[in-house]
């Protein structure tokens, strides 16, 4: 089973490029992040004619998240976080999805704030925000489930998952507090599939649109597919499609993913 993730940065401005992902590759599971559109205005008939089924939590002009499943449709576990009433943000959505085999694989699709400007009150709400994530998967965790955490999590989690330190060491993204709300998870026991497969780093997900960085290569890895150990222990394979990232009116991340042995 392939479950991808993809930051599409506005559904409706780069269908045509998530239409032809899917085409191209065919994951049997995409976690969608920044939709930015509201519920009525998903396009859920565009992935049904391609062999999708979708659920999605939409928001007008911001965030939003969503999840495609090939041949089948998800089935709705839980959407948005408990802890913070106030909070109205479309960041967060949960889903089972069927194998072959019959039996179920738990995929959250995650968009975490920026946490820009820090300091400051965007960086403390992305900290809560972190901290009720953490408690969300501790819960999956006890399920004792396959499950993937996939989605774009804003956080840099090492030196060697940017092109250059010195340029981003005032960013939210890569403020210590940030790191340390990741690193807990990964403490808890659940697993970075592309930090374990690529320790060396170097492997990027996300390139700004200004300043040239995707011509001179200057990206840097916020992307996140995160393992339960049921899912971890059936890792094959994962990685990124780059090459997406350079086609006409791209996003400006490329999807990640991760093949499980199901």
């Amino acid at each position: 089973m392939r479950i991808a993730s993809y930051n599409i940065n506005g559904i409706k401005a780069r269908l045509p490029r998530l239409l032809e992902w899917l085409e191209e590759t065919r994951p049997d599971v995409a976690c969608l992040q920044e939709i930015k559109t509201q519920d009525a205005g998903f396009p859920a008939d565009e992935f049904e004619k391609i062999g999708y089924g979708a659920i999605w939590h939409g928001q007008k002009s911001f965030n939003g998240v969503a999840i495609l499943a090939r041949d089948q449709a998800p089935e709705e576990i839980k959407r948005g976080l408990d802890g913070e009433p106030e909070d109205e943000h479309s960041r967060y959505l949960e889903a089972n999805i069927t194998g072959k085999d019959g039996k179920k694989v738990r995929v959250s699709s995650i968009y975490l704030p920026n946490g820009n400007p820090h300091p400051g009150p965007k960086f403390d709400f992305k900290l809560r925000w972190m901290k009720r994530l953490r408690e969300r998967a501790a819960e999956i965790w006890a399920e004792e489930v396959p499950a993937v955490l996939a989605g774009d999590y804003n956080v840099i989690p090492r030196d060697n998952d940017v092109y250059s330190v010195k340029a981003m060491e005032s960013d939210a993204l890569m403020q210590p507090e940030s790191r340390q709300g990741y690193r807990r998870m990964l403490n808890d026991g659940w697993t970075d599939a592309l930090g374990v497969t690529y320790p060396e780093g170097q492997i990027w997900t996300y390139w700004d649109y200004r300043s040239g960085g995707w011509q001179r290569d200057q990206g840097f890895r916020i992307d996140h597919l995160l393992l339960s150990p049921l899912a971890a222990d059936r890792l094959k394979s994962c990685g990124v499609d780059k090459e997406h990232r350079g086609r006409e009116k791209a996003s400006d991340h490329t999807p990640a993913w991760v093949d499980l042995d199901l």
